[in-house]
């Protein structure tokens, strides 16, 4: 037989497409041509399999030889072919038998040796082929062991870890199963995080709670004071009182992390956490390249995006932060293709209320003029701000709270009030509160007639837009639900509005 045909996957954004490696052996000069939209890494693969076929024993046909990655008009990138590749060469050379190959899919990147190396994106090609593989007989899937754990994760995916070439081929030459390849199914375990405590913290009640309340409810939030207030203190212990991520959430910020590369078993169902400096780019923050890769915002997907420093972020920069923070995802569009990735991310962000910092400090140190303070906060742009949930005040620490001996409220404490509000909105309506639309705000947030006309009249005073307004609803639902309230009161309603002072207005 001079033609093997091999299943494979590509990546595209979140996507794994399925790709059909084709190997044909013709008479002829000696030649090795790869077709099929292949990037520079796949067209690298010719001397890596050529390498590996010969060390490891095996003949490398002097033939006429024709790779093609179908389909044509996909872009493939990686080594992650090298091993469908290799096989493809050892079945239609008959080599190896090929009666089974349909049976499976391959991924692998091949060592001159003929050892497999780990690949990117190994989750994100086992999410896809197990969901394809519900409309029809489920294939198996064999990659390199490194890349095994993180593929397994997959519910019942058929998980085949190999360490070279020679494994894989021993598994469809042999007579018994002793030779053959073992199902990979690890079982990962909940590691605890060591995030820093809440207790650490002193004073800033204020601001905790406001924390408490952006947990519980998904909100985004806008913390402004001075420096040494404690803005990033807070910010690094948020993540330790969000709510326990649930399998699916877990999987979806595996596979994006697993494209980057960056997954690791030990972070499964740990919430992601992102902190990138001020110097980052547009592209770094939504991701991009010739080949798409998610950015920040995606790889802290089902977690928390930290800007410390806010101000100092070009502003063309925030600005691609506009459309995630009402979406949830973002699609990269260049001219050869397009990439959607999911960014549904909760944001801290974290400023100084004028260029010196000191504004509104006890010391009186500030010395910015009105027009300095204006221009500063203006660096951030009214459309993002009206999109943060909550702007908080964090003030200056008094010296005798600052040496107040004991400790404050735990992480853990705050966190069992969390999880108990944030079952009452899935009880209620199966989604966290910042993902209510128009019509399940007006079912679930109406507030009760003195809420009302006090919303009423802080809308007039504050000149909200629609959103802010549909953004406070949303926020004095969060806090009756940590109260355990079925309707929202005025009290709600005034703990919210404290909670959407615009810098604008301070």
């Amino acid at each position: 037989m001079s033609l093997a045909v091999l299943k494979s996957r590509a990546l595209s954004g979140m996507s794994a497409h399925e790709v059909t490696v084709e190997v044909h052996l013709a008479n002829g000069l000696p030649s090795f041509t790869i077709v099929g939209l292949p990037e520079t890494e796949v067209k690298e693969s010719k001397d890596r399999v050529r390498a590996a076929l010969q060390n490891a024993r095996f003949e490398f046909p002097a033939r006429r030889i024709t790779v093609n990655l179908a389909p044509a008009d996909l872009p493939k990138e990686s080594g992650r072919f090298d091993l469908p590749i290799a096989l493809g060469i050892l079945a239609a050379s008959g080599q190896m038998p090929a009666e089974h190959l349909d049976h499976y899919e391959f991924a692998g990147e091949l060592s001159l040796s003929g050892e497999l190396r780990p690949i990117r994106g190994a989750l994100a090609m086992t999410y896809a082929m197990q969901k394809a593989s519900n409309d029809k007989k489920p294939r198996a899937f064999i990659l390199p062991r490194e890349s095994a754990d993180e593929a397994a994760l997959v519910s019942d995916a058929m998980i085949y870890p190999a360490d070279s070439l020679l494994q894989v081929c021993a598994h469809f030459a042999a007579t018994d199963d002793g030779s053959r390849l073992r199902q990979h199914r690890p079982q990962p375990r909940v590691k605890q995080t060591n995030y820093a405590d809440f207790s650490d913290v002193k004073g800033q009640m204020q601001a905790k709670r406001a924390l408490e309340v952006a947990a519980a409810g998904g909100h985004s939030v806008l913390m402004v004071g001075p420096p040494g207030t404690g803005k990033s203190m807070l910010a690094s212990r948020f993540p330790g009182i969000l709510p326990p991520m649930t399998d699916g959430e877990a999987l979806e910020s595996a596979a994006v992390q697993s494209l980057n590369g960056s997954f690791s078993l030990a972070r499964w169902k740990i919430r992601p956490f992102r902190s990138p400096h001020h110097t980052a780019s547009a592209v770094a923050l939504v991701g991009g390249g010739g080949t798409p890769r998610p950015g920040e915002i995606s790889l802290s997907h089902n977690g928390v995006l930290f800007l410390d420093e806010l101000p100092e972020f070009d502003r063309k920069v925030l600005e691609v932060l506009r459309e995630p923070l009402e979406s949830g995802h973002i699609t990269i569009s260049r001219a050869a293709r397009q990439a959607d990735f999911p960014a549904r991310f909760q944001l801290i962000a974290a400023m100084n209320p004028c260029p010196c910092g000191y504004c509104g400090h006890p010391s009186g140190k500030c010395r910015c003029t009105p027009d300095m303070i204006a221009r500063y906060q203006d660096k951030i742009s009214g459309p993002l701000l009206d999109r943060i949930d909550m702007q908080i005040q964090v003030s200056t620490i008094p010296q005798e709270e600052l040496t107040k001996q004991g400790e404050g409220e735990t992480s853990e404490a705050i966190s069992k009030r969390v999880a108990h509000a944030f079952e009452r909105q899935l009880r209620r309506q199966q989604k966290s509160n910042h993902l209510l639309s128009v019509q399940e705000i007006d079912a679930y947030c109406s507030p009760d007639a003195a809420g009302e006309q006090l919303l009423r009249t802080a809308m007039t005073k504050l000149n909200w837009s629609a959103r802010a307004y549909h953004r406070v609803l949303k926020v004095a639902r969060t806090i009756a639900d940590l109260e355990g309230a079925a309707q929202v009161s005025k009290t709600h309603v005034a703990e919210a509005v404290q909670y959407r002072r615009a810098l604008r207005e301070n």
